[in-house]
Formats: C-alpha cells, structure tokens, sequence
C-alpha cells in the first residue's frame, strides 16, 4: 500500500524572528457544488451556516465551509464529512492540497511580498480568504487570526509556493 508523503519533505519549518511557516498536513478538503434551487438551504441543514458573499468563511461546530464560487463551496474539516443529496456534487480535494501555515507577528509582511492583496488587517481580516497566486502557484490564503494564515497549494506546486514564502520570510526576518 502506498503511504501519504509530503510533498515539502519530511520536516519543513522555518522559524524566524516574528515568522513561523509549516506544514499542516492533517486536513480534509472537499468541494460541494450544486445546480437546483434548494441545494443551499440542504447544504446548509447538513453542515450549519454558510457563508454570504465570496471570500468568507464560516466556522462552524464541526468544519469551516469557505464560499469559493456562486453555488460551490469548499469545506475543511479533520476528517472527511459525510454530506449527501441529489443536489449536490462533491469532490474530495485533500489529496491534490498542501495546507501550509504561516504565523507570527510579520505574518501580513511576508504575505505582501508573496502576492499583490492588501494583507493589512483592516483589509484582511480573520475568516476572509483569497485565491490568487504565489510565484505563479494558485494558492488560497485564509486568514485565521491576526497573524496567522493558511495557504493551501496544488501538491505539484507546494514546494514552489513553500520556497518563495520561505524566501520572503528569511528578507523579513533580517528587518
């Protein structure tokens, strides 16, 4: 049987004068999407509030569900959830997704270097995520406190992402 290996190695971790970058490897993704007119009130009974608009997210008791398009959503979780209708559609994604965390108090610097989004904390605030792109990697980047990030990156491109925002960090550090 095959065995689930990182695609950043085996102990990837940079820890830096005010910048922490690891791995979170433990997740479940899945995306749901749906066609009819009740798929979000079922989507909801299933997993709790959704969020409203695109670029939020919505904790919930057992997962935060993230709207990532008009009637698709992504969902994480520690394990996958069972979420079922004929409403829906759903695609697990944890396989082809690297969750990398970036912490600390120069957090927001290094994810200014990394992509072109206002990161200041009245623009980007905690459960607020975008999708765009690091060092021509397509990434999501949720904010999950103050000063901490989740990235989420295709595995073929982890390393990528992973180094550049290593690299950033290593500049900010030596401010």
């Amino acid at each position: 049987m095959l065995d689930k290996h990182s695609p950043l190695g085996k102990d990837a971790r940079f820890d830096g004068n005010g910048v922490q970058v690891f791995e979170a490897p433990d997740f479940s993704l899945q995306q749901v999407a749906g066609f009819g007119k009740n798929f979000e009130k079922e989507l909801s009974a299933q997993l709790g509030k959704l969020p409203a608009k695109l670029g939020a997210a919505q904790v919930n008791k057992d997962c935060t569900v993230m709207r990532v398009a008009p009637q698709q959503f992504w969902v994480i979780a520690e394990k996958p959830l069972a979420v079922a209708s004929p409403e829906f559609l759903l695609t697990p994604l944890s396989s082809s997704r690297c969750r990398i965390v970036l912490t600390g108090e120069k957090a927001r610097i290094v994810l200014a270097r990394c992509a072109q989004i206002d990161f200041s904390v009245e623009a980007f605030k905690p459960n607020q995520f975008a999708m765009t792109g690091i060092h021509h990697t397509p990434v999501l980047i949720h904010c999950i406190g103050a000063n901490e990030f989740h990235i989420y990156a295709l595995r073929t491109f982890a390393l990528n992402a992973w180094e550049w925002i290593v690299d950033c960090g290593e500049g900010v550090v030596s401010l």
